[in-house]
């Protein structure tokens, strides 16, 4: 089992060090970062969301700017779409389940907003109706993502494809890169900026 247990931690680092050297990549994620940082400057937010694991990572990253990442500063306004019980149940029996998200983009959504849509496939069907309704709203769009990207990859002003076919390690590079853009945020509108 010990071995087991190495070969996981082993895999998840690899999937890291793969990040590290994929230039390409690191400047995708600089990208987004100066974009989220710039949504903030002009009064804007961040709306996220993802189904399942990913779900829950959005809620993360959502809490960790709004409430606090590395140190006390003011709330920092984002939103996870994953969170609210009444929408999502009101929207899904009334709509379907494809519409839990883009629906409260339009009732939520401003031009200059952020989108980010979670996804380890690419494909979940809920967050291409909310690019498509983010589009329509003139709001940036962000696809974190993995394997090829999916259809989501296309649709997105920015994509960030983690480079692995596993989900496990996906979502765990994921939440990285969610800690990464909180750090960067918080420390460029609070703390001095970043190297």
């Amino acid at each position: 089992m010990k071995n087991y247990i190495i070969r996981q931690i082993a895999d998840s680092a690899a999937t890291k060090q793969a990040i590290l050297d994929n230039d390409a990549l690191l400047e995708t994620i600089v990208t987004v970062a100066k974009a989220c940082v710039d949504v903030y400057r002009q009064g804007k937010k961040t709306i996220l969301a993802g189904n399942g694991g990913s779900a829950a990572d959005a809620q993360h990253i959502a809490a960790e700017l709004v409430g606090r990442y590395g140190f006390d500063r003011p709330s920092i306004p984002s939103l996870a779409l994953t969170t609210d019980t009444s929408n999502l149940t009101a929207i899904g029996n009334d709509y379907g389940y494809d519409k839990v998200f883009s629906r409260q983009l339009e009732g939520m959504a401003q031009e200059g907003d952020m989108f980010i849509g979670i996804s380890t496939s690419g494909n979940s069907q809920n967050i291409i109706n909310a690019f498509e309704s983010a589009k329509d709203r003139d709001v940036t769009t962000v696809a974190l993502v993995g394997r090829d990207g999916g259809k989501m990859a296309a649709m997105a002003d920015y994509a960030i494809i983690i480079p692995s076919q596993a989900t496990p390690r996906i979502q765990e590079s994921h939440i990285l890169i969610g800690h990464i853009l909180c750090d960067i945020i918080e420390k460029e509108l609070f703390g001095g900026g970043v190297a």
